[in-house]
């Protein structure tokens, strides 16, 4: 099964540490159940409102699970299309239609959704099933319309065949079946992708519970006033609704319509609305999931272009201070060929007064001291390069401690996003200011926080996580330390001292350790790494404010 899954979409535009990377190294069979264990639970649920006998309901969010199926699995579930429908009906409403009826509905379903979802995975579309583009949303929003009423149409043909319905109940029918087939698609495959190709959704705040709050408001203003004002306070969901999506983008917004499609459908079970009502609202919720998408897909979308041009920068500014390092390289070694060169000429100078007979002792005494004194101007050359990767002057000042961890976070999470790691910091509380070059500090701390990433990276950590923590040592100094989980140090490294060009990186310099240990014991502090197991320890001390603001 591992090559068969091999084989699968999902490998080829999600990143080995999503979760669905690793529902992938699942057996086929273990997924299917899956899939069929959910599609019942989904059709049990939301079996509200049904049309005549066999059940036709405005809600269908099995639906949106098939298609989210094949999207993140390939076409080799497609066969589980047809099974699904027909359990479903086995379980849900013991099959109330005739066999060959019931059976050739099940046949529309699946060659519908299973064309619909099959088209949507042609090299020619180029779809993305984590949605990243607006493009991705509009195929998956087009073809679902497109194959709704399709297969819509098609059960209306096989009920009408079968005598089971008459052409009075075309609008009713395919009206309820199309709408309830849209919001499954419109709500659950959108949440169902993001949840299964994302790191994560948002992290519970503050702002999330005030939004679940609104929502939960505007449902009771909705359905706690008079019927004729109902469908005039429904436009209220739309400013939680827009607000979660300008807040948190395609990822919040996915989860924001599932809870608001939930609610909605308690309140209406609730409040014993009409059946013609639930048509309703269900289509006012078609066109408020449309609007959230749109816009939660286009905040993403520049989100996303903030962190290229962000990543765009760095690189600038990395080429920018090699080229700097160019250029001064060029001029050390300018500068310093002349002394080299005059002491060469000097030496020779004294060897030649030594071996002549007699030696000319004073001529050996000038060319020695001149080319002393050109040894001393290599040397002031070669500290000048010392000074300069060291970040020059330090200029020592009060800087607290959680906004130089609130920078560093800053400036790596394009990164750690990247890589798909976790980032967390753990302060001690009430900890004073540190006296420090912030920006040298900074400069640290992000080579350290680097070095972890990189190394979770290359280790393919699908749960890497990055923990900054600070907190006293005694009253005088304050320790930080950057944890990761990764694998730990090269065996060969872990043992030696921190020094220059010393790395195990294919592109690296060696130099980021050695410059951060310059900047800690500058500051008089000493650079500790630790590695085992469990991962790498990096931790250095800085002198804490006094009171009368003085570090100690």
């Amino acid at each position: 099964m591992r090559l068969e899954g091999a084989k699968r979409r999902s490998w080829e535009s999600v990143a080995p540490g999503m979760p669905v990377a690793r529902l992938i190294s699942r057996s086929h069979l273990t997924i299917a159940l899956a899939y069929l264990t959910g599609y019942v639970a989904l059709d049990w649920i939301s079996y509200v409102y049904p049309f005549a006998s066999f059940g036709i309901t405005p809600w269908n969010p099995q639906t949106g699970l098939s298609f989210a199926l094949i999207l993140l699995f390939g076409p080799e579930f497609l066969p589980w299309l047809f099974v699904a429908p027909f359990l479903g009906d086995l379980l849900v409403r013991q099959l109330p239609l005739p066999i060959v009826a019931q059976i050739l509905m099940v046949v529309v379903s699946g060659v519908g959704y299973g064309g619909a979802t099959t088209l949507l995975l042609s090299p020619r579309i180029g779809f993305d099933p984590t949605l990243s583009s607006k493009q991705s949303l509009i195929w998956l929003t087009g073809v679902a319309l497109v194959s709704a009423l399709l297969v819509t149409g098609g059960h209306f043909a096989v009920l009408l065949a079968a005598g089971l319905v008459t052409s009075a109940d075309f609008a009713q029918l395919t009206l309820r079946a199309f709408i309830g087939d849209m919001i499954g698609v419109m709500v659950v495959t959108p949440f169902v992708l993001i949840v299964l190709t994302r790191r994560r959704i948002p992290d519970i705040s503050w702002d999330i519970v005030l939004m679940v709050a609104l929502i939960a408001a505007a449902l009771w203003l909705i359905f706690g006033f008079a019927e004729s004002y109902r469908f005039q306070l429904f436009y209220l969901l739309f400013i939680p609704i827009m607000w979660i999506a300008v807040r948190f983008g395609l990822e919040g917004i996915t989860t924001g319509l599932v809870v608001t499609q939930i609610g909605l459908i308690l309140a209406i079970h609730a409040s014993r609305q009409a059946v013609g009502d639930v048509l309703s609202y269900q289509a006012l919720m078609a066109a408020l999931a449309a609007t959230g998408l749109a816009i939660g897909v286009l905040v993403s979308e520049q989100h996303r272009t903030q962190q290229q041009l962000r990543l765009q920068q760095e690189a600038l500014n990395r080429a920018s201070r090699l080229g700097a390092m160019g250029e001064f390289a060029a001029a050390v070694a300018h500068e310093i060929n002349q002394p080299l060169t005059a002491i060469a000429n000097f030496a020779r100078l004294a060897k030649g007064a030594a071996e002549a007979t007699p030696a000319n002792m004073p001529e050996v005494v000038a060319a020695a001291s001149r080319t002393v004194e050109q040894v001393d101007r290599a040397a002031d050359v070669v500290r000048r390069l010392r000074d300069f990767i060291r970040l020059g002057r330090i200029e020592v000042e009060p800087t607290a401690i959680a906004r130089l961890i609130a920078e560093t976070h800053s400036f790596c999470r394009p990164e750690l996003e990247r890589y798909g790691i976790e980032f967390e910091a753990r302060l001690q509380r009430e900890l004073p200011p540190v006296m420090a070059d912030a920006l040298q500090i900074e400069q640290a701390l992000v080579n350290l926080v680097r070095n972890s990433a990189e190394a979770l990276a290359q280790a393919g950590r699908h749960d890497g996580r990055v923990i900054v923590e600070a907190e006293r040592d005694g009253a005088e100094r304050i320790v930080i330390r950057v944890r990761d989980n990764g694998p730990g140090l090269d065996p060969d490294l872990a043992g030696q001292p921190i020094t220059p060009f010393a790395t195990t990186k294919s592109e690296g310099l060696g130099l980021g350790l050695s410059l951060t240990r310059s900047i800690v014991e500058a500051h008089g502090g000493k650079l500790q790494i630790d590695s085992g197991p469990r991962g790498v320890v990096a931790s250095f001390s800085l002198p804490a404010q006094q009171l009368g603001g003085q570090a100690a």
